[in-house]
């Protein structure tokens, strides 16, 4: 296992930690102005589903030994993008960034930043980072299998969350 590996793992982890502490107060701070939740049935699933891919990670590139792509510096340059994407993205909505589902009935969108462009553009960081962190170092059995399995959450996620945002804001005429 690289010293590079154990870097970016140890950093992302931390990052991924902080942003979980950070939605539970946007959660909070949106249940006190009456937020409702949608798609909690998946939720769990969508956190095991990250969790597992944490763990699928470190365990390939350990036990397979997993050297980093010939490829790493482009990898790790369009990793550290998502990385700056993703605070643009955070930063973007404010408080009303979570990674739950939670619609503030009445709200007004949020249609700045990279939401300007891209309805959601976190999801498509995701999407990139959950294929190119494990490609960075040679672990394409995780690239391949949490590539399909978000792309299948994905695919359940981002219909209740617009079947939502259409019934309690003005999302429809935002977008």
């Amino acid at each position: 296992m690289s010293k590079l590996f154990l870097l970016v793992f140890i950093i992302v982890v931390i990052q991924r930690l902080v942003e979980l502490a950070v939605a539970k107060r946007n959660e909070q701070w949106m249940r006190s102005q009456g937020a409702i939740e949608v798609g909690a049935s998946h939720y769990k699933w969508m956190v095991l589903m990250h969790t597992a891919f944490f763990v699928s990670l470190l365990v390939e590139v350990i036990v397979f030994n997993r050297p980093p792509s010939p490829a790493w510096g482009l990898l790790l340059a369009i990793f550290l993008l998502m990385q700056l994407l993703r605070v643009w993205c955070l930063s973007s909505l404010g408080k009303f960034w979570n990674t739950k589902i939670l619609i503030l009935p009445g709200a007004t969108v949020q249609k700045k930043g990279p939401y300007r462009w891209i309805r959601h553009p976190n999801y498509v960081i995701v999407t990139t980072e959950l294929l190119v962190l494990p490609l960075l170092f040679s672990a394409y059995f995780t690239a391949i299998l949490f590539l399909v399995l978000n792309l299948w959450m994905l695919s359940v996620r981002i219909p209740a969350e617009e079947s939502a945002l259409r019934e309690l804001t003005n999302y429809n005429e935002v977008f």
